[in-house]
This record gives C-alpha cells, sequence and structure tokens, in this order.
C-alpha cells in the first residue's frame, strides 16, 4: 500500500502483530524460538490481504522452521487479536514470509573477512 496512510497502517500491523506474537503467541505456545521480529508488512490497498516479514533468530535451524510453522498455523489466531486491537473495518489476511536478509547480510560479512 502506497501513500501516507498505507506507511502509517503497516507501521501500526508491524508494530500490533510483533505485540501479539511476542505476548499471547508465547502464553499459546511456549516453544516458539527466542527471538522473533516483524521486519516489515506489505498491506494491499484493498486491505483484503497482507504480507508480513519475520526475522526469526535461531541456531537450531529445525526449531527455526518450527516456530515459523507454528506462526503460519496460528496466522488466524493473530488476525482475531489484530481485530479486537485495530479500530479498523476490514483486517486483511495474513500471510507471513520469511525474511532471511539479516542472514545474507551476515554471510556476505563472512565472505569479505575471508577475502
Amino acid at each position: 500500500m502506497k501513500g501516507q496512510r498505507g506507511a502509517r497502517l503497516a507501521s501500526e500491523f508491524q508494530k500490533e502483530i510483533t505485540d501479539i506474537i511476542s505476548r499471547d503467541l508465547r502464553n499459546k505456545v511456549p516453544e516458539l524460538s527466542a527471538i522473533i521480529s516483524v521486519t516489515g508488512a506489505d498491506i494491499a490497498p484493498d486491505l483484503k490481504t497482507a504480507k508480513i516479514y519475520l526475522s526469526i533468530f535461531d541456531p537450531d535451524e529445525q526449531k527455526r522452521q518450527r516456530s515459523f510453522e507454528t506462526i503460519k498455523e496460528n496466522a488466524g489466531f493473530i488476525r482475531h487479536e489484530l481485530s479486537s486491537r485495530m479500530s479498523i473495518r476490514t483486517v486483511p489476511v495474513l500471510a507471513f514470509i520469511l525474511d532471511v536478509s539479516a542472514e545474507y547480510g551476515t554471510h556476505i560479512d563472512e565472505i569479505l573477512k575471508n577475502l
């Protein structure tokens, strides 16, 4: 979603989803990874869908993948919590995407160090 309203709405979604995952979802599913952050939100102009970008830091790749799958499985729960917190007419369907840009940056730094 472009424009000032879109940026404001994306920022609000990002903040609220971070809070929902860190508090409500962790209480519901305590085996989530230690560090989960919402790195971005891209909301469609018609507010029907939203892509939520997540960064999950965990040295164990299997645990990291399980945490991502758990979040995807609980998208309905997160959407329901979001609807009770935000005062918008339509809460979009959430699609979670794993953001690996931080790991890619770390990998590039390691390559540059070894040169």
